[in-house]
């Protein structure tokens, strides 16, 4: 078989990459949640480059914001240059853009803090919030990110995953638990995901953190996938009857206003049940 031509556009590829740069985006992405302070030596293990090299993008990271250094001197964590950067590209998304003000009318209408939430592989992202001056104060901002299957917020963005896509992204016999609720296997995760489909929306008390209930439903686009969770945060775990059925509609008919706005038009049979439901 000839390969030419796939190893001309490789090369042809490398020849416009710029090491420095790609070294330099790695190194940034070497910090994490768990991890927000390294050492020069320890990046340099990580990255496999030579100590002065790494010496060379600090110095330059450091000097445009990206990276600081940590209380003592020795160690750095990045910069609010990343941050800057961050919510300029969640501001960028037509996603949150279309659905803040749905979030914050949402909020007036219900009396409790929305949120919007993207999947990033296993976690979840905050992508937009509106929040009520309540003395309850949520620990989730903007930015922050959570794991997918132990969440509300989660199931409702893994629905449309197949079990074998599943067991691609969690290719771990036992899931990691941080509730009485959290799914212990991907089987269990699967089933969960399934009943939530079918019911349409998710609605769980405590599911994550003790105290507080979350609603979720989901956004779809033009193709039907399922993009985005939008979801109300209730620290009161004895609300139900008729004002639970009133917020899970409200909120369902948020999600829904959001997904023709993004160009989603549900099958005749999705509309029927949809009717039926409410």
């Amino acid at each position: 078989m000839n390969n030419k031509p796939e190893q001309a556009e490789d090369d042809s590829a490398d020849k416009y990459t710029v090491p420095g740069l790609e070294r330099g985006l790695r190194l940034l992405c070497e910090f994490s949640r768990n991890e927000k302070t390294l050492s020069a030596p320890e990046l340099a293990k990580r990255l496999d480059v030579p100590r002065s090299t790494v010496f060379r993008l600090l110095t330059t990271l450091e000097r445009m914001g990206f990276v600081e250094r940590a209380e003592g001197g020795r160690d750095y964590r990045l910069g609010m240059a990343v941050l800057r950067m961050g919510f300029e590209y969640l501001a960028s998304l037509e996603l949150t853009e279309i659905g803040r003000p749905l979030l914050e009318r949402l909020r007036d209408e219900i009396g409790y803090s929305t949120t919007l939430v993207v999947r990033d592989a296993r976690n979840i992202v905050y992508v937009a919030k509106s929040s009520t001056p309540a003395p309850f104060v949520s620990t989730v901002n903007v930015g922050t990110r959570l794991p997918a299957h132990a969440t509300v917020l989660g199931r409702v963005l893994l629905q449309d995953l197949t079990l074998p896509q599943l067991r691609e992204l969690y290719p771990e016999e036992h899931l990691k638990v941080y509730s009485d609720s959290t799914p212990h296997t991907v089987l269990d995760l699967f089933n969960l995901l399934q009943q939530d489909r079918e019911r349409g929306y998710v609605w769980e008390q405590g599911f994550f953190e003790r105290g507080i209930s979350t609603m979720a439903a989901p956004v779809r686009d033009h193709s039907g996938k399922v993009v985005a969770a939008l979801g109300a945060t209730i620290p009161d775990q004895n609300i139900g009857g008729e004002q639970l059925e009133r917020i899970v509609a409200q909120v369902r008919g948020s999600a829904g206003e959001l997904s023709r706005l993004l160009d989603h038009a549900p099958t005749e049979t999705a509309q029927i049940v949809n009717l039926w439901q409410r």
